[in-house]
């Protein structure tokens, strides 16, 4: 192993070169832990500060750190995973202090336990991979928005440094936002329910999906007694991912596919895009832009969609050896 930049943030980290693959496994604080970069990434250069964009950066330390959360201890960070993120939307304000509260909860031994940060030390570093933040600054904004909350207890300590303690208040709060989130194995599948898409489904996309370790669902499999609307949006939200195949026919662009899809990236929940080959230049310019898999026949469909996931999600809890 040897200190190097990290290849995100140009910040202290240490790399070990893979001859076997050609990639580089990554140990950076900045960047959330453990990451690797692969092979093709690393030959063109892609991750280094002077391809991505602050934000792109940022949000890719989010996708780093949520992999880690999903039990995937070393995610590789592929040219697949860099088109994604590019897509994410950005954390909202209150779900990037929420991220800075989990971290201090993490670093306290015991309740009460006093976090001491400086913005020279590591601990700076991981804050602001966990709060997705560009700037210092920004990760004390969050600090002090905490502290107004009741959510810690913060004390500065000279111009750069401080002592941060989780309030029971911020305790109580974590314990709810726990409660409400669901850890899914579940991926929703929206497309054409057309008979010419009956194949692409049983062939393709679901042993895909069940290929990369997770459970297939499609709303038309399901029974259910709401309104399909209410069942559509609950069933999103339940899922890990959305797996979204925009092939149309003669009539037109399927909407619903298109709402599914939209909707799901405002729940920033994964969205996967598949297409046939022969149908991608029918595509809404919308979303024409995000990195479709445009397959010939479901061999290759399943084929591809199943990397796809595996490189941008991680395995499931159902994949096999």
């Amino acid at each position: 192993m040897a200190n190097s930049p990290c290849p995100i943030w140009g910040t202290p980290a240490t790399i070990q070169h893979i001859f076997e693959t050609g990639s580089d496994r990554v140990e950076s604080p900045r960047a959330g832990g453990l990451y690797i970069v692969s092979g093709e990434v690393r030959d063109d250069c892609l991750v280094p500060r002077s391809r991505l964009d602050d934000q792109t950066k940022a949000r890719l330390t989010t996708w780093l750190i949520e992999q880690h959360r999903f039990g995937v201890e070393c995610p590789v960070v592929s040219y697949d995973v860099i088109e994604d993120i590019k897509h994410h939307r950005a954390l909202r304000v209150d779900e990037r202090a929420d991220r800075l509260l989990e971290y201090l909860e993490g670093e306290s031994s015991f309740v009460g336990d006093e976090i001491s940060f400086d913005r020279d030390e590591i601990s700076f570093m991981e804050m602001s991979a966990w709060s997705e933040s560009v700037e210092p600054d920004e990760v004390e904004y969050l600090l002090q928005f905490l502290d107004r909350r009741g959510f810690i207890e913060l004390e500065p300590v000279g111009d750069s440094s401080g002592i941060a303690k989780v309030s029971v208040d911020g305790h109580v709060h974590l314990t709810k936002l726990r409660e409400k989130a669901v850890v899914s194995s579940q991926a929703f599948v929206a497309m054409w329910f057309d008979d010419s898409m009956k194949e692409a489904y049983g062939n393709g996309i679901a042993p895909a999906i069940r290929d990369a370790g997770y459970e297939p669902m499609r709303i038309d499999g399901k029974d259910h007694n709401n309104k399909i609307d209410d069942e559509i949006i609950a069933e999103i939200r339940r899922s890990r991912f959305v797996v979204a195949d925009f092939t149309q026919g003669a009539s037109g662009a399927r909407g619903g596919v298109y709402y599914e899809a939209g909707f799901a990236h405002g729940l920033n929940i994964p969205v996967i895009f598949t297409c046939r080959a022969e149908a991608i230049k029918d595509v809404h310019f919308d979303t024409r832009q995000y990195n479709h898999i445009a397959w010939n026949d479901t061999d290759e469909l399943r084929s591809l969609l199943a990397k796809r996931i595996s490189a941008t999600l991680g395995d499931g809890p159902g994949k096999k050896g």
